[in-house]
């Protein structure tokens, strides 16, 4: 039986107590049932799950409802081919039947979040074993398949294979790829991928975790061999060391010249050694100029010839929701938790600055939320019934897991993460199965209760890792 989970966040600033309470609320817009099965559907107008987002966005969904958390990885699992291949996207269907969809791969917001699962359902072993099988499956397709020129490197072979809708960096290239070969007539794919390439460097890495876990240090050492010879071909094939990013290769061979968002990917993915990241974020992330825009994390660097400020469906400007999503692992694995403080609070401010709007998109110049029709691109009537339109899973789910890095608890890799932000009073507690954990903080100081029992109490502005009984593991600044 799955652990049953709860949140209670009380805060005495009115405007994050409305903000967090009307997240939790949208987000009921998006739970489904796919064959009998609830899931949680990205939502907005999408009413699928993607490969992209809603793996991870389940695993952030399980401090609510785990239920939902695990489908959101199960189905996909399930539904992988016999060849290996991960369907890009799951729909349900009224009559009770779900259809697996292999026309792109969507994205791979999937292995990080399926282990820290394991760690959320009490760390079953039959769980793990399908998951391995799975990775390492994927793992085997992606190569057999996705370097069709014997180069190195992992191919894009369609915008939707890394989710990039209208993207003007790929140019002529399909929205789908449905064969297994490679497409033709493009001038830019199959595209030498940073993104395809670190879908495989998750796999393994995932999988050197695993093999950690069941005690195996000969596959654990097979498995981090194999992820860092996924890495050194990024770091020698895509990085230019001279501009402090990496840059895909079209067709050709020739450098994708557009400075895109999407090593902060890679960073989400692990597959960048901490030099890169560093040079990414101090050079371009952190740069007003460019990707620090009063609303930060557009898609493409804001002086970039490739840049458009289209408030449609266009990973080629505006900020996404799913972007900032991602950014959370992203940059907390390089050691930026402060960045995601900072990030977090401009998120909140855009929000609610916006009306309490949760859409795909915002403009980085104004933080205006771009109302849109997902599938006909127009502009939304007056009329529309906003509380189904505005509930886009990636952009509530990135508010509620800010909230929980920067003033509340997350459980990650069967550690607890207690985050102790300042300048607000607030409780925060998490239910976890027969276990409660909480926060209480008068914005200066923070004290920590495991099951009603005060752990700690310290100047806030730093996360403290403990065990599942609260003892202290670690402490890191998040402020």
């Amino acid at each position: 039986m799955l652990p049953l989970t709860s949140v209670n966040f009380k805060a005495e600033n009115p405007k994050m107590q409305q903000l967090f309470d009307t997240a939790v609320r949208k987000c009921l817009n998006n739970l489904n049932t796919f064959a009998g099965d609830q899931v949680l559907v990205e939502g907005g107008g999408y009413e699928k799950i993607w490969l992209e987002t809603q793996p991870m966005g389940g695993e952030m969904y399980a401090k609510h409802n785990i239920t939902a958390a695990l489908n959101n990885h199960l189905l996909f699992m399930r539904h992988q081919r016999a060849d290996g291949r991960l369907a890009g996207s799951i729909q349900g269907f009224a009559d009770g039947t779900v259809e697996p969809q292999f026309n792109k791969f969507q994205g791979f917001c999937f292995p990080w979040s399926a282990l820290n699962m394991y760690y959320w359902i009490g760390e079953d072993e039959d769980y793990l074993n399908q998951l391995a099988d799975c990775l390492e499956r994927f793992d085997a397709y992606l190569w057999r398949v996705r370097d069709s020129n014997g180069d190195g490197i992992l191919e894009s072979w369609c915008k939707y294979d890394t989710g990039e809708d209208n993207a003007v960096r790929y140019g002529d290239a399909p929205n789908y790829a449905t064969e297994e070969v490679p497409p033709e007539g493009s001038t830019i794919v199959p595209m030498a991928s940073m993104d395809v390439t670190s879908y495989s460097y998750a796999a393994r890495d995932t999988l050197r975790e695993i093999a950690l876990i069941r005690g195996d240090e000969q596959a654990a050492e097979k498995w981090r061999c194999a992820a860092a010879d996924v890495a050194q071909v990024i770091r020698e094939k895509l990085w230019d060391d001279a501009r402090g990013a990496c840059f895909d290769k079209d067709r050709h061979g020739n450098v994708i010249d557009v400075l895109c968002h999407n090593t902060l990917r890679c960073m989400y993915w692990g597959s960048i050694a901490p030099d890169m990241a560093g040079r990414f974020v101090q050079e371009h992330l952190l740069n007003p100029d460019e990707f620090w825009t009063p609303l930060p994390l557009p898609s493409v660097a804001v002086n970039d010839p490739a840049f458009r400020n289209a408030p449609e469906n266009n990973w080629s400007g505006q900020c996404e929701g799913l972007t900032y999503q991602r950014a959370i692992l992203a940059l907390e694995r390089y050691g930026y938790e402060k960045i995601v403080t900072r990030l977090g609070k401009k998120l909140f401010d855009a929000v609610f600055g916006g009306g309490l709007l949760f859409v795909q998109q915002f403009d980085p110049f104004t933080a205006a939320p771009s109302i849109v029709d997902p599938d006909t691109k127009e502009p939304l009537p007056p009329d529309t019934d906003k509380e189904f339109q505005d509930s886009y899973g990636p952009t509530l789910l990135s508010v509620l897991e800010y909230i929980a890095h920067i003033w509340g608890v997350t459980m990650v890799r069967g550690q607890m993460w207690f985050s102790l932000g300042s300048g607000m009073v607030y409780t925060y507690e998490q239910v976890w199965g027969e276990n409660t954990y909480r926060i209480e903080s008068d914005g200066t100081e923070a004290a920590v209760y495991v099951n009603g029992v005060e752990k700690h109490r310290v100047k806030c502005g730093v996360r403290l890792i403990t065990d599942k009984a609260g003892q202290l593991i670690s402490t890191r600044e998040i402020e």
